[in-house]
């Protein structure tokens, strides 16, 4: 049964559309084993736009007359709003969708309708698709992660005068502001953005007209094709326009690096959330709760977005092994390609769009981070440049600040409770002025260097950063 509109159903042709030197019809396992239609389909819409432009492109080069043109061309677009409306149901029997709108605008119209295929093979058919179908994903993703920065931003804003600890090998290393910690991963998702950008110029390249692998004996007008469609050129070789999947790859790897960005943003967050950071609070909304513990909200939606980055990898090296041993052109290995993709473009959009959702309403709890950067010991590295201007050099000042450390663990006690003469017997250059370094604020606001945790240096980035997005809203 191919639709739920009026149009008449009719049963399972016999014979393949391309069954032509085949005595036999295919076996009822094999064609269950070798179709695509169940997972492709949801390139129909690609389909059907390049098959449009293939269409005016045939009766631009005489293959089809104007009329025919038009019938094929309003035959699509009925099919293309059917599908939209829900009403269209594929005959597994097609294979592919490519095989299955063909076949459907064949019984709409007819002879007609056998003209289409002219010139087009479905190794480039296909090229086409995933081509046109990827343009639309990096675009929308990109946009996600434009969304999600802003979310990122907000945040920071809203904690903008707020100092945590830093970490190092998952220990206190020096205090930075909570906003310079969540401009880091704004950082992280603009390469991000920029990566999915540069992608989009080399996806932008029409394969249609490689036809099987070498090309066609008509003159198609591939440029022609290639305008109509927003492609901002040609596939040079035939060859590999049919055997090219790079694309796909590419989109991989960088689908795999946002997922790693995220996961390991889900992981400072569940670990700032947990009792014994407690940093922050997330709403009851993005969490769970235990069957069996009254007592727990659980940040489960964070662990789905560090889980589902493993898949996402797998997506990547699945693809990368199905093509590592292909020879040229095109081989039936290739129909492996979509639901990769497929996945990873599902899975990652879901991942930004939750993770965007939440980032505004995360809280960072201010009194507990100012007790917990009351811890002096952060401010070791700020007493030992301050040595360093004493004219110390550096590897002295760090023998000496390390001293320091170990005395005031001996003595259970913080830096700044040292006695002056206790810290002048490990080094004389000590003095009243370094001994005022002892808390957080006081350290971020030593900083200098371009990029570094200092406040006013923040907040010019979180103005930049700013300017930075509402540019691309507004364009």
């Amino acid at each position: 049964m191919m639709s739920k509109t009026s149009h008449t159903a009719h049963p399972a042709p016999r014979r393949k559309l391309w069954g032509g030197r085949f005595c036999a019809a295919t076996n009822a396992a094999v064609e269950h084993f070798t179709e695509s239609l169940s997972f492709d389909q949801r390139l129909a819409p690609y389909d059907l736009r390049g098959s449009c432009a293939h269409a005016a492109m045939l009766a631009r080069i005489g293959i089809l007359s104007k009329q025919e043109a038009a019938s094929i061309i309003a035959g699509l677009q009925q099919i293309a709003r059917d599908i939209a409306a829900g009403t269209v149901v594929f005959d597994p029997a097609s294979e592919d969708i490519h095989m299955a709108i063909e076949t459907l605008l064949t019984q709409r119209l007819g002879a007609v309708a056998k003209k289409l295929h002219t010139g087009r093979s479905r190794n480039d058919q296909v090229a086409l698709d995933e081509r046109l179908y990827l343009r639309d994903v990096l675009a929308q993703m990109r946009g996600q992660i434009g969304t999600l920065q802003a979310g990122l931003l907000a945040c920071a804003t809203q904690h903008a005068d707020v100092v945590m600890p830093g970490f190092t090998h998952l220990q206190f290393a020096m205090p930075v502001l909570v906003a310079h910690h969540l401009l880091a991963y704004v950082e992280m998702l603009e390469r991000d953005w920029q990566r999915l950008g540069e992608q989009q110029a080399r996806v932008n390249v029409l394969p249609l007209g490689a036809a099987a692998l070498a090309g066609s004996g008509f003159a198609l007008d591939r440029a022609f094709v290639a305008r109509q469609l927003g492609f901002a050129g040609v596939a040079r070789n035939s060859m590999d326009a049919v055997a090219d999947r790079d694309f796909l790859v590419e989109f991989l790897a960088g689908a795999a690096l946002i997922a790693m960005h995220l996961s390991r943003l889900a992981e400072d967050l569940i670990l700032w959330v947990s009792q014994p950071f407690g940093f922050i609070t997330l709403p009851d909304e993005f969490c769970t709760g235990s069957s069996l513990m009254p007592q727990k909200k659980n940040p489960d939606v964070l662990e789905l977005v560090r889980g589902k980055t493993g898949r996402v990898y797998g997506n990547l090296v699945a693809l990368l092994t199905t093509l590592k041993a292909l020879p040229m052109t095109y081989n039936r290995d290739m129909q492996e390609d979509k639901q990769p993709v497929f996945d990873s473009a599902d899975t990652v959009s879901a991942c930004l769009a939750i993770m965007a959702s939440l980032l505004p309403r995360v809280r960072f709890c201010r009194e507990r981070l100012a007790q917990v950067v009351q811890d002096d010991f952060l401010c070791a590295t700020d007493w030992a440049e301050q040595l360093v201007r004493r004219g110390v050099p550096f590897r002295d000042a760090h023998e000496a600040v390390g001293r320091a450390v170990a005395l005031a663990e001996q003595r259970g006690c913080g830096l700044g409770a040292l006695p002056l003469a206790a810290l002048q017997a490990i080094c004389p250059h000590f003095d009243c002025a370094i001994l005022r370094i002892t808390t957080a604020p006081a350290s971020v606001a030593a900083k200098r260097s371009l990029g570094s945790t200092q406040p006013a240096k923040v907040a010019r980035e979180l103005r930049r950063w700013h300017r930075v997005l509402a540019a691309r809203i507004t364009t």
